[in-house]
């Protein structure tokens, strides 16, 4: 944990705006409001001041100030963060990388891109396209999001079921530690001596050091791509097809789920031609070359018929199968159209329990009293819960909090985890004591301290500090009970 700062507001931007545009060393409360959440908007903290720079030497110089005045520093890169993991500390700098926006190289001999991590997502593959590559990993916010960001979350996207998450995409990242030091972890080559600490930095959320750059690995665009859309009359028989198609030898280069709330959204604002009266829809995307595509979509096709669809489409062009995509992949914001508010979970469960946990939310959904919309990559188990509340209904985002909260309760008891690709954040700070004992936390907390010994890094979040772990466990008992109880917020 931080100590107060040893410096002033005033003495602190005094000092940034001696090597930093002043420009782009904010203090004034309007301009820092946008800063004062992630895409998890229920989570405010108005920062101390932010510092946007635009070299790796001034981020070293920024770093090695904060750590000497023990300043909490947030890395933040688009916001577009669903667990309040890049919310301000009410003592400390919003370190914005939005000006590290650079392709630096791309490599279509190794497939390689070197990137700064303000780099939109889907910035990569368009660059790469010319060469007849693509990034794999496509987060439903690739317009949007960040590399870095992508690396701090461990992001995936609909195609992570056959091409992985991010860590699965990396070659190398260069960060600065939060003593200002620079430090390359990974390397070009397939494997490299020493600890993995390249897999350890992805999904840190900013705890660990800030990235500065990223060596991402490239893939060649399939000869053919096309998705079979089937609709089912009822979740269960969904679910168990989404294993039917596994066990059937058919790695999907993705492989999505939709429930009735989410199809009708989804289709509404698309007009992508789903099924609307169907209860759940799977998009199952095959690529590859033409006869293995042509052998595998026809049994994906036998596969949904067996396990119940009430109807089966293939797309039939490109165009075809992008404005499928798109229903799936508008479908969060198409969800806000239904709702004035809503809610998106993150939580990750054995693929086997895909239909028991999907019935099971439904009975919570009835309990709370509160509408909830499934989007997910059910090829993974990687949930998507998107619960439907007014915040001007007193009470009403609290009862969401706690549902989410069995949800994630939930995730844990048939074997999986409170999170896939969002992060813990401050979200789920609670739910880290439900998953983890006591010793596990410690490990976390002296694999944070081994890399930032005066804990400035992005304090308050990921792993809660041992103390409260008692409380927490029982606050979520509370709420697994019904029990009233006032929110902590880590």
């Amino acid at each position: 944990m931080t100590t107060k700062p040893k410096v002033s507001k005033a003495e602190l931007a005094e000092q940034f705006r001696s090597f930093i545009d002043p420009d782009y060393v904010i203090t004034d409360s309007e301009t820092m409001k946008p800063y004062e959440c992630d895409g998890l908007s229920m989570y405010c903290e108005m920062p101390l001041l932010v510092v946007l720079p635009e070299t790796v030497e001034q981020v070293q110089r920024v770093m090695r100030i904060c750590n000497e005045h023990k300043v909490p520093v947030v890395a933040r890169g688009a916001g577009t963060g669903l667990s309040a993991g890049a919310m301000p500390h009410k003592e400390g700098v919003v370190l914005s990388l939005a000006k590290f926006n650079r392709i630096l190289e791309i490599d279509p001999l190794a497939r390689t891109a070197r990137l700064q991590p303000g780099v939109r997502n889907l910035a990569i593959s368009e660059e790469a396209a010319q060469y007849g590559l693509y990034y794999g990993p496509d987060p439903s916010s690739q317009i949007a999001c960040t590399i870095g960001g992508n690396v701090a979350e461990n992001s995936g996207g609909v195609h992570c079921l056959k091409y992985g998450l991010t860590v699965h995409n990396l070659h190398s990242v260069e960060m600065v530690t939060a003593e200002g030091d620079v430090v390359t972890v990974g390397s070009d080559a397939l494997d490299v001596c020493g600890m993995d600490l390249l897999a350890l930095m992805t999904g840190s959320e900013g705890l660990l050091g800030v990235v500065t750059e990223v060596k991402v690995k490239l893939l060649p665009k399939p000869e053919v791509a096309r998705v079979v859309m089937a609709g089912f009359d009822s979740v269960q028989n969904g679910g168990d097809a989404v294993g039917g198609v596994i066990s059937h030898g058919i790695i999907p280069g993705g492989l999505e789920m939709m429930d009735s709330h989410a199809i009708v959204a989804a289709d509404d604002f698309a007009k992508a031609g789903y099924p609307r009266e169907a209860k759940a829809l799977l998009l199952c995307e095959v690529d590859g070359t033409v006869e293995e595509v042509d052998e595998h979509i026809a049994q994906a096709e036998e596969v949904f018929r067996k396990f119940g669809a009430t109807s089966v489409r293939t797309s039939e062009s490109e165009e075809e199968r992008a404005l499928l995509w798109k229903g799936r992949k508008s479908a969060f914001p198409a969800v806000g159209r239904i709702s004035p508010d809503y809610y998106c979970m993150d939580g990750t469960i054995p693929r086997r329990e895909l239909a028991n946990v999907l019935l099971r939310m439904e009975e919570m959904s009835e309990e709370f009293g509160l509408r909830v919309a499934n989007v997910f990559h059910a090829g993974d188990g990687n949930l998507h819960p998107l619960i439907l509340f007014d915040s001007n209904v007193p009470g009403e985002f609290e009862r969401t909090e706690a549902f989410g909260s069995s949800i994630l309760r939930l995730c844990v008891e048939v074997g999986g985890c409170i999170t896939g690709e969002h992060g813990v954040g401050v979200e789920k700070i609670r739910q880290m004591a439900v998953q983890f004992n006591d010793d596990e936390l410690q490990q976390f907390h002296d694999v944070k301290a081994a890399f930032d010994p005066a804990g400035i890094l992005n304090p308050g979040k990921g792993v809660p500090a041992l103390k409260f772990c008692q409380e927490y466990r029982s606050l979520e008992h509370k709420q697994h009970k019904h029990e009233p109880t006032e929110a902590a917020h880590g």
